[in-house]
């Protein structure tokens, strides 16, 4: 087994770095964040940094990275407080990873991208046209990482769309049957497939499969 210490991985080039690090980490979850700012400019961009942050009440979380650019997703939820997330599937990673490019303000990533966007009832941002997972989520609050000078945005879900022939009876999503996909380090696209699923895990009881 290959051993690269800091020393050793903090003197390579960025790219390698940066794949190194972003893939050293493990699978991570690959959604689509929509936005739409003040002026009606739809936004969407590709996020592999949202985490779960709790059930009661329904939180997220996302790192921004430093705002020494224009970040149009992140400026977009601070004067809106709305977006939505969306699940990525293998039949449009090339386009999901292609809203990763820095785009005017102004110039809509569904348009450049061929994503579509689409809208439901009552709700001003829009949503991923074709997602088969959906969260609509609302900002409240956020914390500035010091160390690196990112930010951690927390959200609340306030609704969630889901395909119903993912929703088994006790509310799990399966996720691999909807053909949703997982991110490798920066630029990598994985489809899981669910190997099993287990009962709640305690000292004094057998492990028992769910499936």
């Amino acid at each position: 087994m290959k051993r690269i210490t800091r020393s050793e991985f903090s003197e390579l080039p960025k790219v390698p770095r940066l794949n190194l690090i972003n893939s050293c980490m493990g699978y991570k979850s690959a959604n689509l964040i929509a936005t739409r700012s003040v002026d009606g400019f739809e936004n969407v961009a590709i996020f592999s940094s949202i985490t779960h942050l709790g059930s009661d009440p329904a939180l997220l979380g996302i790192i921004v990275r430093p705002a020494s650019v224009p970040r149009h997703t992140y400026n977009n939820i601070k004067t809106t407080e709305y977006f939505t997330v969306n699940a990525i599937t293998s039949d449009i990673i090339a386009q999901a990873h292609q809203t990763s490019a820095a785009y005017d303000y102004g110039i809509s990533e569904f348009e450049m991208t061929g994503l579509e966007s689409e809208y439901k009832e009552g709700i001003e941002v829009p949503f991923v046209s074709g997602a088969p997972l959906q969260l609509l989520c609302k900002y409240v609050n956020e914390y500035a990482i010091t160390e690196n000078n990112t930010i951690h945005v927390i959200a609340a879900i306030e609704a969630i769309y889901v395909n119903e022939s993912l929703l088994e009876d006790d509310y799990w999503i399966r996720l691999d049957q909807g053909n949703i996909v997982a991110i490798n380090g920066l630029d990598g696209y994985a489809e899981p497939q669910l190997k099993d699923r287990f009962a709640y895990a305690r000292p004094s009881n057998s492990l028992k499969s769910l499936l």
